[in-house]
């Protein structure tokens, strides 16, 4: 089987999903490096006209959008496991929190992140805002599962974990949300698991 070839950089969580599910898959690849000037190429362009991290090629084929690469591992290399199962109501349960991924995650704790740690200019107060209402209707929905979309883990879990777990890095504090914490926690301990390189934690909001 030809390798796969991954783009991204360490620190970023849309890498990170993609690149845990490579590895809890047992799936070998090659990460390469792609900072922000080499996003800039015309050769990187060309994988992505959008500029945007991560990118994934296998073979022939090119795929950019970490949720979207995810599925596309689930369905060609774990086809019918438990990272994206088949029945209707579990399917549109991961397309849910894929969604939030794509929304609540992304423009909550992970603008948070990248405002505090890369001055990104985003909107500092939006971001918190919507943080606070989004945290809360996770740790409710977590109080009483293991899992964000059914009983086992599945591709929603690693689309939503990296950047709600470093939260913390956008001066947004796990503490009050103790189901959060557990499947923080429940998430690091699945084989394959690997970190995102940490950051300086900003003083606590």
């Amino acid at each position: 089987m030809h390798k796969l070839k991954l783009y991204g950089t360490p620190l970023s969580g849309h890498v990170h999903r993609v690149a845990l599910l490579l590895s809890m898959l047992e799936l070998p690849y090659e990460f390469i490096e792609s900072p922000a000037e080499v996003r800039q190429s015309e050769a990187f362009r060309r994988l992505n006209p959008l500029g945007q991290i991560p990118v994934l090629v296998d073979g022939d084929l090119t795929l950019a959008d970490s949720n979207a690469i995810l599925v596309y591992l689930a369905k060609n290399y774990a086809p019918g496991s438990h990272w994206l199962p088949e029945t209707p109501l579990a399917a549109a349960q991961v397309q849910a929190w894929l969604s939030k991924a794509a929304g609540e995650v992304r423009y909550g704790p992970a603008s948070c992140r990248l405002i505090a740690q890369f001055s990104a200019p985003e909107d500092d107060r939006v971001a918190l805002a919507i943080s606070a209402r989004f945290l809360p209707q996770m740790e409710q929905h977590l109080s009483d599962r293991d899992y964000l979309a059914t009983e086992q883990p599945t591709i929603a879990d690693l689309a939503c974990y990296s950047y709600v777990a470093v939260a913390p890095e956008g001066g947004i504090s796990l503490a009050p949300y103790p189901a959060i914490r557990r499947w923080v926690a429940r998430i690091a301990a699945l084989p394959g698991f690997f970190a995102m390189p940490a950051l300086p934690h900003p003083a606590q909001r």
